[in-house]
């Protein structure tokens, strides 16, 4: 069975007319912002398996080959490896390269190039060989792809110095995340989770570039601080809406970026509420979770009134059933319990 049979089963069909002005979902925020980068910068260009005619994996560029042609849309053997390899050589010659991978597992397959390539050369030339290099690729289960394809591996690329980390779970930062990356001197890992894809809403509106330095508060509160990212964002906010039903007030943190860490408005949030969770789909052990709450045992201590409790998915391969995957995942009455566990 092929990459494609394997990735686009289920996905929707998807228009090829980008934003509306009424209505946009997740997966055309992103293509929207690549888009608008192509655009305003003859330097930017994408690159990945099937970006082009296919529309890429999940459709997110859909559309864009026709519009900028195969110089600025390009499809590639399927090698990560050689085609993330062309991405740094690109950026180092003074290029914007975006460069997708399918799936996050199948970043494994460049690890080499970007650990020891793209997040070393600045430094290693001291500041004479920036990598302005964006990698996109999808994360996260929960849609039945089974264990190959369902990993959510943002720890491991969070633990790398020379890359920054970027994790949009909301429409705005999908739309807005991408300029500010390409505009970054390092390399930046752009973690899109594929649940989020079909999220709908109202357009993001055209402000200035998202701040890619700070975590967001996504919803204020004082009595219990609910860290997350990503996919699990929808999941948490739901639990915080179902714990104010029962006269809890929860404040969420979406940290929006993995590295850097911005470990002052998770240490300013603790203050004000005296408890947190975190959740992570990531596995437990030594996951972005386990990182946040290592910040927390440091910096704000003796802000705590119980102990940070986390919420992960359970330390095996994703399951293909359903009912079993969802059993593996963090869910919104895993939040709640934790947090009635917290303030209880």
């Amino acid at each position: 069975m092929s990459r494609q049979s394997v990735l686009r089963v289920g996905d929707p069909a998807v228009g090829t007319n980008g934003t509306t002005a009424t209505h946009t979902t997740y997966r055309e925020a992103m293509r929207e912002a690549l888009r608008e980068a192509l655009r305003s910068d003859e330097r930017v260009f994408l690159m990945g398996e099937d970006v082009g005619r296919y529309g890429g994996c999940f459709g997110v560029s859909l559309g864009l080959l026709e519009e900028f042609g195969p110089d600025r849309v390009r499809d590639t053997p399927l090698s990560e490896s050689a085609f993330v390899g062309a991405g740094i050589g690109a950026a180092v010659a003074g290029m914007r390269p975006v460069v997708e991978i399918m799936t996050v597992n199948f970043s494994l397959l460049a690890l080499d190039q970007i650990l020891n390539n793209a997040a070393t050369l600045l430094h290693m030339s001291g500041g004479q060989l920036p990598v302005p290099l964006v990698i996109r690729m999808t994360t996260g289960a929960g849609r039945q792809l089974a264990a190959q394809h369902s990993h959510s591996l943002e720890g491991f690329y969070a633990h790398i110095p020379g890359i920054r980390v970027l994790a949009p779970a909301t429409l705005e930062d999908a739309r807005h995340m991408l300029s500010p990356a390409l505009a970054d001197p390092d390399p930046v890992v752009l973690f899109e989770h594929g649940t989020l894809y079909n999220a709908s809403g109202e357009p993001a509106p055209p402000t200035a570039a998202v701040d890619l330095d700070h975590a967001a508060i996504r919803r204020p509160g004082t009595d219990v601080s609910l860290i997350t990212y990503g996919g699990s964002l929808p999941k948490v906010l739901a639990a915080a809406q179902q714990l104010a039903d029962e006269g809890i007030d929860a404040e969420v943190i979406d940290l929006r970026t993995l590295r850097p860490l911005d470990g002052a408005t998770i240490a300013a949030s603790v203050a004000r509420t005296h408890r947190a969770v975190v959740v992570d789909e990531a596995w437990r052990t030594g996951s972005p979770a386990a990182e946040v709450s290592a910040r927390i045992a440091e910096e704000s201590f003796y802000d705590l009134d119980a102990p940070v409790e986390r919420v992960c998915s359970a330390e095996v391969p994703i399951p293909y059933a359903r009912q079993l995957e969802e059993a593996a995942l963090p869910q919104t009455a895993d939040v709640v319990a934790a947090a009635h566990r917290a303030v209880d």
